[in-house]
């Protein structure tokens, strides 16, 4: 008998399916402390939650007998994944459940802001009748600029070209053929920020969204812009949103999601010229069941026939399958995150070849973990094993696959060939051991790179002195160097160095790197 405990508040459908399963017994206990669900989770093997529970590494480690943990819904921000994968725990969430109820949601804030409905609605509960007062815009024929255009956002702007909107979207990871057979036109940010009339962000919060939205952005938006967040708090720096409106360039922003939440910042909350709702996108009965339903089915069969869907550390592959392909598995998906991390321009092809030994067995797990690598530092949470071919499809990334024949220097290899709007690049990897993954290749250069944690990734003229200085560089704001490549193309030609570092590194630090002498680039990522 298999034990499942809910520790969020789940919508009855999906309770039933686990009443209703063989082998299954459930129980429900909501609002437990971080102490009690530590001291009740040794004895289930799967966890079914929302986003009140909390699964740190400490609760992970007192779960003796977990083996999967699922998220009826899509952010996993309240599940240590990386502690889960080592412990072999699957983690499960449900992409597409409230994508729907998300989107509708943001047009609702649209009209609403556009109309001042709130504020309206306030002022006649008064007793008052200030018609005049209360002068809206039309969003007829008016230009929205949506920031991501990935689930979400492709709702959006359908329902925006209903209402005979015009729409434009940045997203660096679509191409415009994609973009074109959606009606929308496909734009750089500055173009985005100078053209729409409301603009709407869709993105997951990563180091490269967080806080794209700034006093720089507002400055180059057209006056009386109305903006709208129902993706991810941070994405938008309230401070410089508030001066925005308190100046009048924003007619009237409409927040869903903030920087801390509960929100403290009062003085936005209270603007005369915001409307805000506590996280509601996913909040409708419907989508509530669907994520309970989905959660619910794909956790009983797991546990009941060894049916992975929807997993964000795991493919969908046999045990016998993933035991020999769990390495290439792992070396592809971490091949595709740097990849992505050292890239310019929207991803238009990934050309995929594999050599040796591995082509005894089945490569579609391996070339779906290289998407899913591929596509992670850009979409965060909504990726995983299940989706990213659909993803990549939907972004009109052409995925090519080939065998060689052809012996190389590793007894097996995997080679990927990306091609941009902007370039082409190349790496290869290969399995030291029977375990350890590695780049071996870089482009022209040949390598041993251990591909973990925090790297940067140098392009320099090779002269003498650049190690150093990188390396007093880096000392001098301690960070500390854990490993370090260099190759070189020919003697006085151009180098690479490739190193990792035990943590993060400011972005002053890497402006510092970027004006030492005959240094020519520096990307810093995290695989």
């Amino acid at each position: 008998m298999y034990k499942v405990l809910v520790s969020d508040t789940l919508a009855e459908e999906g309770i039933e399916i686990f009443r209703k399963a063989p082998d299954v017994e459930v129980d429900v206990m909501t609002n437990l402390t971080p102490d009690e669900l530590k001291g009740v989770i040794k004895d289930y093997d799967a966890l079914a939650i929302r986003s009140a529970t909390k699964v740190t590494a400490e609760i992970i480690a007192a779960a003796k007998k977990l083996r999967v943990i699922g998220r009826a819904g899509i952010g996993l921000d309240n599940v240590d994944a990386g502690a889960a994968s080592k412990r072999g725990i699957v983690v499960m969430n449900t992409p597409g459940g409230n994508t729907i109820t998300t989107g509708e949601h943001t047009i609702a804030m649209m009209f609403a802001i556009a109309r001042q409905i709130p504020q309206a609605t306030i002022s006649m509960k008064s007793g008052k009748w200030q018609k005049n007062k209360f002068m809206g815009a039309e969003v007829y024929n008016k230009t929205l600029g949506i920031i991501g255009i990935g689930r979400v956002g492709s709702i959006v702007a359908d329902r925006a070209l209903g209402l005979k909107m015009n729409v434009l979207a940045f997203d660096p990871f679509i191409s415009p053929d994609a973009a074109a057979k959606m009606g929308i036109s496909l734009v750089t940010l500055d173009e985005l920020l100078a053209k729409a009339h409301f603009i709407s962000v869709h993105t997951p919060l990563t180091k490269e969204t967080r806080g794209i939205i700034n006093a720089t952005a507002f400055k180059k938006m057209r006056d009386g812009v109305f903006v709208i967040n129902c993706a991810r708090g941070g994405i938008i720096k309230e401070r410089d949103l508030l001066d925005a409106l308190n100046s009048g360039k924003v007619a009237g922003a409409a927040l869903d999601v903030f920087e801390e939440e509960p929100t403290k910042n009062a003085d936005l909350v209270n603007h005369p010229n915001v409307i805000s709702t506590p996280h509601l996108g996913a909040s409708t009965d419907e989508a509530q069941k669907n994520v309970a339903i989905a959660i619910a089915e794909q956790i009983t069969d797991y546990l009941c026939t060894g049916e992975i869907r929807n997993a964000v550390n795991f493919p969908s592959v046999s045990a016998e399958l993933l035991a020999v392909i769990q390495p290439y598995v792992t070396l592809a998906e971490k091949l595709g995150a740097f990849q992505a991390q050292i890239v310019s321009g929207g991803i238009k092809e990934v050309h995929v070849e594999y050599s040796g030994e591995i082509l005894n067995s089945s490569v579609a797990p391996i070339t779906i973990s290289l998407l899913k690598g591929l596509l992670t530092p850009v979409l965060k949470e909504n990726i995983n094993y299940i989706n990213a071919p659909v993803i990549a499809k939907e972004r009109g990334i052409r995925v090519i696959e080939s065998r060689s024949s052809e012996v190389k220097d590793f007894t097996s290899m995997i080679a990927v060939t990306l091609k941009t709007s902007k370039e082409t690049r190349f790496a290869a990897g290969a399995i030291f051991g029977r375990q350890d993954p590695r780049i071996v290749r870089i482009d022209k250069f040949t390598m041993e790179v251990i591909p973990e944690g925090n790297m940067l990734v140098l392009y320099n003229c090779d002269r003498p002195g650049v190690i150093g200085n990188v390396g007093m560089t880096l000392g001098n704001n301690n960070i500390n160097i854990a490993r370090l490549q260099l190759s070189r193309q020919q003697v006085d030609g151009k180098a690479l160095i490739v190193l990792s570092t035990d943590s993060s590194v400011p972005e002053k630090v890497i402006a510092d790197l970027q004006k030492l002498p005959n240094v020519l680039s520096v990307t810093q990522l995290e695989v």
